[in-house]
């Protein structure tokens, strides 16, 4: 048969439902990402951390039965687990140190590679939105933070809620709040910095440095700008230190004296999403100017 002779025909294939398609992105990402030893490492290493919280809560509440030889020691004399206790031994460490590196490994190679490669017009050819494309790029990061952050922290919760009982559950609610709310506010500001400068920096490496940069010279200005002012409104411009206030808020951990009301942290932190969402959305068009 000629070519010429050949007609169109319409797919007439299954087709995948409008709202499962937002999940192709991370699935495929989630494919590369899985591929490479060192960060299923990174990942077991980063679980370990709760786990031997875990462990700790249980021997807590079962120390004669784990020492047995040890009958007179009581460990509740010279520890009590309270909420903000979670804040302290599990939120912060974890989610800044643990949370920072994930980002800085799997962020900026989200949207970089796409527009090193120009493929942002395949995708938009597609039925597939901006913020389709940007949601589906942002819970790539949001899925595997969860699952370092308020995922084992709600869980170490409840196991302490199992063997506290109701009258300490009752009394340390509010610490769950604060891990969700406060892992989810981290998370969000770590997720859109990342994205927004890759959207940016289209090397990997220099997007890396780039992202590590937007955090260690606005602590140096703001410790700068409060020295020469004799103010802590510096701050502002500090990601960490607004972090820091709004999980104190969160956990009800007293503030210092001369730190930024918990208001302007939230504000600051909404600002910097606000305007990386901006960025990206102003980035991120179905086609690019060649000069």
């Amino acid at each position: 048969m000629a070519v010429y002779e050949r007609k169109y025909r319409g797919y007439n294939g299954p087709i995948t439902a409008e709202w499962s398609r937002l999940a192709i992105i991370p699935r495929n990402a989630y494919r590369q990402v899985f591929r490479s030893k060192l960060f299923i490492a990174f990942l077991v290493f980063t679980l370990v951390y709760p786990l031997g919280i875990g462990c700790g809560i249980y021997i807590y509440h079962n120390f004669a039965a784990v020492f047995p030889y040890w009958p007179d020691v009581d460990p509740s004399e010279a520890l009590a687990i309270t909420g903000d206790k979670f804040l302290v031994h599990f939120l912060t460490p974890v989610g800044v140190f643990f949370g920072f590196l994930m980002s800085l490994i799997l962020g900026p190679a989200l949207i970089s590679t796409d527009l090193r490669n120009n493929a942002l017009a395949l995708y938009f050819a597609r039925p597939f939105s901006r913020l389709e494309y940007l949601a589906g790029k942002f819970f790539v990061l949001a899925l595997m933070l969860s699952v370092i952050t308020w995922i084992p922290g709600l869980l170490l919760f409840a196991m302490q809620s199992y063997y506290g009982g109701w009258k300490w559950l009752s009394e340390n609610y509010y610490a769950a709040v604060g891990l969700f709310v406060g892992s989810w506010i981290w998370i969000a500001v770590l997720s859109l910095l990342s994205l927004a400068i890759s959207a940016f920096v289209r090397w990997k490496m220099m997007a890396r440095a780039a992202f590590f940069a937007i955090f260690v010279i606005p602590f140096g200005f703001a410790k700068a700008f409060n020295a020469m002012f004799d103010t802590r409104w510096g701050d502002l411009i500090n990601v960490a230190e607004m972090v820091k206030i709004v999980w104190h808020g969160l956990f009800r951990v007293p503030h210092a004296a001369d730190a930024l009301p918990t208001a302007a942290a939230w504000f600051s932190l909404l600002s910097v999403c606000a305007i990386c969402f901006y960025v990206l959305m102003r980035r991120l068009r179905p086609y690019q100017v060649v000069r």
